[in-house]
């Protein structure tokens, strides 16, 4: 299970780069890191992490994907904007 939550971090990572060459690499320890495989050798991208810390990186690594807000959450996000002018 604890693997799992690594997985699908790096899958979402894959998802949003369009690079479906980074792996999540596990040590013994309960530690992970990330590799990036494009070049053809494993480039080492972070140090060995906990868990919850490697999903935290993973997460903000790399390009965000973009915030889904109705017409709705935009005015109102505008109004209390202007409410603390």
């Amino acid at each position: 299970m604890r693997t799992t939550r690594a997985i699908h971090a790096v899958e979402r990572l894959k998802t949003r780069t369009g690079n479906p060459r980074f792996a999540a690499i596990s040590l013994s320890g309960g530690l992970f890191y990330l590799v990036d495989r494009s070049s053809g050798s494993d480039k080492k991208v972070s140090d060995p992490l906990t868990l919850d810390d490697f999903v935290k990186f993973v997460d903000a690594f790399g390009p965000q994907k973009p915030r889904k807000a109705s017409k709705f959450d935009l005015a109102l996000e505008a109004q209390i904007k202007n409410s603390k002018r």
